[in-house]
This record gives structure tokens, sequence and C-alpha cells, in this order.
């Protein structure tokens, strides 16, 4: 019997931030247009900022964005005892067995949503993303036969709680966005090769860049472009505290450029050096790529990393942080980019990139190339779609229509 595929995730919005998010759209399209009935399963919550109480959404079906997505409501939640064990969790501290159950307990939650997947369980295969909240634990739980986990896995508390490791190893199977991430979910849990695939995420690839018409309309050129969420969760702040450094000792003239929103607040005696931008239009984005010296990416945890993909297609080198081994991982094998370990080679890199953007650009512009060649290879929409098709029906559910 032919099933739907219907991912399961905690918010869904066309215009909504945040990694999982922009995954889970952009796994539905590609599926959809390879031919494969697919929907979308979340709840009236708006997006992770929003309060996990509050159904913001009718609950219903509707079309968004040529989707389908049926959204349930809420339940009520514990917000206080949530946040006194999730602030345990994220000072990276292991928790009691009987917290891990309240966490999972107060969290976002829809008791709506697990009983349409208990009585539709039959004509769908579904697909929960990201790991550790409420409507992926309970989801799961209600029909692991038939439960797909996209975790978007970070070496971080949360992941080696035994309620989550204990999910990973009930589902059907698990798929990764990156060989890393693979390799992290192999230490942390006991499973089955069998039921493991890197299938990566599909990347947006049908847009142009055009770098004078980003320096034209913002009035910067000679800069290195961060962006993203500008927080320390995202290592902004190391980017920072390196970048100020970065210019007192070597009293260079680039600049560095923010997008994206945040609250990180910019040493005075810097901000003419180093501006926020806040968010700008998508052009916007890929204009910025395509007119920097490099994009850099200082998180530790990431599991994909879209902007750096988006940079390798405007043909721009990128910088990430050694310590995270989805990104680094990525530019050791297309060539792409270049890793800091610590400050000292984080200002070589600056310098190194700096000195060739003011000759000849012979490395940016190869190592640009060798990273969109990667995407283009590995990325592309249609690649994954097949991917993602080939591994279901492997796993024994049929994709074929009626």
């Amino acid at each position: 019997m032919s099933v739907k595929v219907a991912f399961v995730i905690p918010w869904y919005g066309e215009d909504i931030p945040g990694g999982a998010e922009a995954l889970c759209r952009g796994l539905v399209k590609c599926l959809l247009q390879s031919g494969v009935q697919a929907e979308v399963l979340t709840t009236c919550v708006k997006q992770f900022a929003s309060d996990w109480s509050h159904n913001f959404h009718p609950e219903g079906e509707s079309i968004e964005g040529g989707v389908t997505v049926r959204r349930f409501g809420v339940r009520p939640r514990g917000a206080a005892r949530f946040d006194a064990i999730n602030s345990k969790l994220m000072r990276n501290q292991d928790v009691a067995p009987e917290e891990e159950l309240a966490f999972m307990t107060e969290m976002v939650s829809s008791p709506g949503l697990y009983e349409f997947i208990a009585a539709n369980k039959r004509g769908y295969v579904f697909l929960f993303l990201p790991y550790m909240f409420g409507t992926t634990y309970w989801g799961i739980r209600t029909c692991p036969e038939r439960s797909i986990l996209i975790p978007c896995l970070h070496d971080e508390a949360y992941a080696r709680m035994a309620l989550v490791r204990h999910m990973a190893e009930s589902v059907r199977g698990l798929v990764f966005n990156s060989s890393a991430e693979k390799r992290l979910a192999e230490r942390l849990y006991k499973l089955d090769s069998e039921r493991l695939a890197m299938l990566g995420a599909p990347v947006k690839c049908d847009w142009s860049a055009d770098p004078q018409r980003f320096r034209r309309k913002y009035g910067l050129s000679n800069f290195f472009l961060y962006a993203g969420r500008t927080e320390k969760g995202k290592g902004a702040d190391i980017l920072v505290d390196y970048f100020c450094r970065y210019l007192d000792e070597t009293a260079r003239a680039e600049q560095l450029v923010f997008m994206g929103g945040g609250e990180l607040e910019i040493p005075s005696k810097y901000r003419s050096r180093i501006v926020k931008l806040g968010f700008v239009p998508a052009q916007d984005k890929y204009d910025a790529y395509a007119a920097s010296i490099a994009l850099c990416v200082p998180s530790v945890m990431e599991s994909l990393s879209i902007v750096t993909m988006e940079c390798w297609l405007a043909g721009r080198p990128v910088i990430v942080n050694a310590r995270c081994a989805v990104t680094s991982d990525f530019c050791r094998q297309s060539n792409g980019g270049l890793y800091f370990a610590d400050y000292r080679e984080f200002r070589e890199i600056l310098k190194l990139l700096a000195q060739d953007q003011a000759k000849d650009q012979e490395l940016c512009r190869g190592l640009g190339a060798n990273g969109r060649q990667f995407v283009l290879d590995n990325f592309r929409p249609e690649i994954v779609a097949a991917r993602y098709r080939e591994t279901l029906e492997r796993w024994g559910f049929d994709l074929s229509r009626a």
C-alpha cells in the first residue's frame, strides 16, 4: 500500500527563522516536486521564540506555499519546571531520569497531533525533526515502527539524555545531513547501520548574485561577512572578540558585516568597523555573499549550515570553527574554505584572504569555485529528493501514488 510522507515539526511557516525549520520547508517542497505525496503536521504555535502554550494559528488544514499543512492546538505547560531543567541542560549538566521526563512533558506538546498520528499511521511514514522537542518525542512514541528521525544532532547535553537515546534507538530509521552528524549519533547511541542514512539537505541553487549591487546599496566593500542569528550560541561573540583583536593588532582596513537578528552588542570603539544590517531581503543576502571577502561561520554546533552552502554558491570561501565537526568536515571535503582553532589561526586566515582579495583573488576565487561545485554535486534539491525516495522505499515504505 502506498503511503504519504508527513514531516512533523513543532512550528512551521514560510518565513520563520531556524535551521530545522528551513530544512523542513526545503525537504517537503523538493519531495513534492519529485512526485512524492508529502505534507506537514505541526502545532498552532507561531515559532521557536513564541509562547509554547499559545495557539497563534487556527487549527485545521491549509495550503501554505503549495504545501498541505495540518495544525494542531498545544496544551498548557509548566514553563517554570521546564525552564529549571533546561537551564541545567544549557550548562551542559546531566539531569536525573525524572527530570528528563518532566523536560519532555513540559515541552511544547499537542495531544491532538499524536491522536492524528495514531489514527492515520497506516497511511503515512512520519519524518520527525528536530530531535529534542516534545512533538518529536511523543509523536515517535505513538508509532516508532513508522517513524523516521531527522535529528539535526549536536554534541550537547540534550543529546545525551537517556530518554533521547531510547527514542533514537527505537525508530525505523535515522537520516543525517552530514557524515559528521552521523558519526556523532553512532558514538552516542547503539544503532543498527542498516537503519542509518546520510542524505544531506536540499539547498536552493537557482539564484544569482550581483556583488556590485550590494556595494552600491549599502556603501560597503572590502568586508568579511556573518549571516544568521547574532547570538552567543552561534559563536557571534567569539567572532566580535577575535575581529576586534585583529583590527587592533594589524591596523588593517577590512570591516565585519553582520546580517540577521539578535541583540549582540558591538563595543562602541569598533562600531564604524563592525556593521549590523539586521534582516535584509533574500536577494541582498545573496549579493552580500558575492561581495564579501569570505563568510565567517564561528558556530561550533551545526548539523548542516545553509549559509555555508549559499556562500559557496555565490563563489566565495568560508572561514569556519575547527571545533565544529560538520563545517570543518565540509571544508576538507570540498577544499572550499579554511578553519581556525584559536585566535592566532583566525588572524592569519583573515590576513591571507584579505591580501589575496587586494591582489588577483586567485585563492578566494579558487576556494569559492571548489565550494560551489561541492554544493552542486551533493545538495541540489533533485539529488536529495532522489536519495530520500530510495531510502524510504528501502526501509519498506511504498511512495508510489495510488
